[in-house]
C-alpha cells in the first residue's frame, strides 16, 4: 500500500505529537491536514523546499526543524516530524504562478521519484501544503508531518 504522510498544523510540539497519540481515532483526527502518499517530508518535500525557498540543501540539513523527529507512537510505527517555518511560510505566501512553477521543476528532479512524477498531482499537493500554511501563519502555528508506513 505504501506510507502514508498527514501534513497537519499544530500550536507546537506537544500538540503536534497528540495528533497521533490517539485513543482509536485516526491520526490527525480534529486537526488541520492533508494527507498523501508518496511525498515524504525529508527526501521528496526537501526538495520543493529548497525550490521554494530558495535554501540549500546544506541549509535545510542544518535546520532541526527539517524533518526534525518530535515524536512517535505506535511503538515506533508512526513518527511525527517537524517542517520549517521558512517552509510555512514560503508556502503561505506563494502564488500560484509559483506553485506551478515549483511544481514541474520539483518533477523534473532525476532520481527523486520512483515512478515519473505527475507535475499536476504535485501542484495539488503544494496548493494544499499552501493553503494549510497559510492558515497554520495565521493562527500562528506550525507544521508537522506524521508518517505511517
Amino acid at each position: 500500500m505504501g506510507a502514508l504522510f498527514g501534513y497537519f498544523a499544530a500550536a507546537d510540539d506537544d500538540d503536534a505529537l497528540r495528533a497521533v497519540v490517539r485513543d482509536d481515532e485516526l491520526f490527525g483526527a480534529e486537526y488541520d491536514e492533508t494527507v498523501v502518499k508518496g511525498l515524504d517530508p525529508l527526501l521528496a518535500l526537501g526538495r520543493a523546499e529548497e525550490l521554494l525557498t530558495g535554501r540549500s540543501a546544506l541549509e535545510l540539513r542544518a535546520d532541526p526543524r527539517c524533518g526534525g523527529l518530535v515524536g512517535t507512537a505506535e511503538d515506533g510505527e508512526v513518527l511525527v516530524l517537524s517542517l520549517s517555518d521558512a517552509l510555512r511560510d514560503a508556502a503561505a505566501r506563494s502564488a500560484e504562478d509559483t506553485l506551478s512553477g515549483v511544481a514541474a521543476r520539483w518533477a523534473a528532479t532525476e532520481g527523486l521519484f520512483h515512478d515519473p512524477a505527475d507535475p499536476e498531482h504535485l501542484v495539488e499537493f503544494l496548493r494544499e501544503l499552501a493553503a494549510l500554511a497559510s492558515r497554520a501563519t495565521a493562527r500562528g502555528a506550525r507544521l508537522y508531518c506524521w508518517v505511517c508506513p
